[in-house]
């Protein structure tokens, strides 16, 4: 990295190897997240709970020093810091607690990923839960509520289904 900051970054890692890097970084004593969403698999004659990457291809990891940046992309796997043009994508504290909240809540479930925008919709705040306090933009998608919590900094959004009671009857905007 030739302008090095301090904090949390994203690092664009080979397919099926965010388990290995994420491990490997933590033997390196360099802090990483890797979110993880459970998902059900169905084969032929089972079925299977499992946690894959919520962002696939992706670790978080909070460098400290700019060694601790090289360090990271020595491990096998790991591939390149994830840029946005000539800028490296930095994510804030504030969306790696969004997103650990969004993981860690009992009442959320259909965790997934995308990155378009919505065109339509309310923006509105979640007033229940371990979600409380964060405004969100709600999608009605077969009368069931599903919000979007924008990462900015990742250009991607989550995607999640709450019960209705968690959200506020105020409208704060609507797209």
């Amino acid at each position: 990295m030739n302008s090095f900051q301090n904090g949390w970054h994203v690092l664009y890692v080979k397919s099926k190897h965010e388990k290995k890097v994420s491990n490997a970084l933590d033997d390196l004593s360099i802090e990483s997240y890797l979110p993880l969403v459970k998902t059900i698999r169905k084969w032929k004659d089972r079925k299977k709970i499992i946690f894959q990457p919520l962002f696939t291809s992706y670790i978080f990891v909070n460098l400290k020093s700019s060694l601790d940046s090289y360090k990271a992309l020595t491990v096998n796997g790991a591939c390149a810091y994830i840029r946005f043009g000539k800028e490296y994508a930095k994510v804030s504290d504030l969306e790696i607690n969004k997103i650990k909240l969004l993981l860690n809540a009992d009442d959320v479930s259909g965790i997934e990923t995308n990155t378009a925008l919505p065109k339509v919709g309310e923006t509105k705040k979640i007033n229940y839960g371990a979600l409380t306090g964060l405004e969100c933009v709600v999608l009605k998608v077969n009368n069931i509520n599903k919000i979007i919590v924008r990462i900015n900094s990742l250009q991607q959004n989550i995607i999640a289904t709450l019960p209705n009671y968690y959200f506020s009857e105020e409208i704060l905007k609507v797209s």
